[in-house]
């Protein structure tokens, strides 16, 4: 993992969140732990299928690849 990629993704939503929070206007992110949960979720299972190696390419069956 790419600590400075890290970083730099984390400084960006921080000051994302700030202008959000500084213009009063909602952030287009889960308001709670299960909607955050969720997003880790379907990254988890991101990996765990690309960790198995099984999968169907949709985009080259749709001949958009």
């Amino acid at each position: 993992m790419n600590t400075t990629l890290v970083a730099l993704a984390l400084l960006t939503g921080v000051a994302t969140g700030a202008a959000f929070g500084f213009l009063r206007i909602p952030i287009p992110a889960p308001p709670n732990v299960a909607g955050i949960m969720g997003i880790v979720g379907i990254y988890v299972g991101y990996k765990l299928i690309e960790y198995l190696g099984v999968g169907y390419d949709l985009l080259a069956a749709l001949g958009l690849r």
